[in-house]
């Protein structure tokens, strides 16, 4: 089992630096960062700093998209970050839900994510690349053959098949070790049906951690099922609540949702948090005292997980990464 963390953009420079660096000291294997650009400050940047401060730590955003930059600025991006981390970075890939949103634009659709997916992977090996209007292929000098693993975000039927077809990964934002099972199956499935070698596709869980007493967990955590439920209501509005195509248990606790606020993407104070219930809060998060995280990872292990991927958004940062390093991770090593 990896474990990973997950930081915004907020989080000043002096304080990313001694996170991860702690992070890394207590056996975390992965830092990410949300990637949208004008809630939070630009994450490449972050991540290009972070690598500076660590050695064995992989990198990457949780999620880019592939609207937000030309493509071939996207490539050279990743593959000089590879370079310079000697080989420490990966990329997590979506439709560009608040990053794109904010801005009053449409996220892209699969179609364009699995076309970016396969060209910037070549473009970043140092293949000759022809994408959307250029007259002439792109191909970098400088680059080395670099295997950039891409990790799809997903949640919906379709979303889910690409991964399994086209990423080295999923990454599913839920904590729940049914729901993690169900979705990770369909990946497989899509994978065995084009022949894929599905042995080392790679399963992330992202969810916030905290602990204490379950009603100050709670508190802390209720803004992250309202971002799940954002994402739920698309695929609601696409399948419908009743098509068979996405388990009950995931549409059923959105019926009273009401909104959701762009601006507050994945914050406590975003105004739509009524509808979340504290069933809902203990089962997409993972909350207690160790002995409970421990259990709950175990049973997402269980249920296919291959990383538990930490959004560390909620206080008491260092004391988790502390608890973590001391307590969870060694359960799993």
């Amino acid at each position: 089992m990896e474990f990973g963390i997950t930081f915004k953009g907020f989080v000043s420079p002096d304080r990313a630096r001694k996170l991860v660096k702690m992070a890394e000291e207590a056996g975390f294997d992965y830092c990410w960062f949300y990637d949208s650009h004008i809630l939070w400050r630009e994450s490449f940047v972050a991540m290009a700093m972070c690598m500076e401060h660590t050695t064995k730590m992989r990198f990457g955003p949780c999620v880019t998209n592939p609207n937000v930059r030309d493509w071939s600025v996207a490539a050279s991006l990743y593959g000089s970050l590879a370079k310079q981390s000697n080989g420490r970075f990966d990329i997590g890939l979506g439709r560009g839900d608040s990053s794109m949103r904010v801005m009053g634009k449409k996220p892209a659709n699969l179609a364009r994510l699995t076309e970016f997916t396969h060209k910037v992977k070549a473009m970043v090996r140092g293949e000759e690349v022809m994408y959307g209007e250029c007259e002439k292929p792109v191909k970098f000098p400088w680059a080395d053959g670099y295997e950039l693993p891409v990790w799809v975000a997903a949640y919906g039927p379709k979303a889910l098949a690409v991964a399994g077809e086209h990423g080295d990964g999923v990454i599913l934002q839920i904590g729940d070790p049914d729901l993690v099972q169900w979705f990770q199956q369909q990946c497989q499935t899509a994978g065995d049906k084009v022949d894929r070698d599905m042995s080392n596709f790679k399963v992330q869980a992202a969810a916030p951690a905290y602990f204490g007493d379950m009603e100050t967990c709670i508190e802390k955590t209720k803004w992250f099922p309202a971002m799940v439920g954002n994402h739920v209501a698309d695929i609601v509005e696409k399948y419908g609540s009743d098509s068979g195509l996405v388990p009950k248990s995931l549409t059923d606790y959105i019926e009273q949702r009401r909104g959701y606020d762009y601006s507050k993407h994945g914050q406590s104070d975003n105004p739509y948090l009524d509808f979340i219930t504290e069933d809902i809060v203990k089962s997409f998060c993972v909350l207690g005292e160790a002995e409970d995280h421990i259990s709950k990872i175990q049973a997402l292990k269980n249920a296919g997980t291959t990383q538990f991927n930490i959004y560390l958004d909620n206080g008491d940062e260092e004391n988790i990464i502390t608890r973590y390093g001391n307590e969870v991770i060694p359960a799993f090593r």
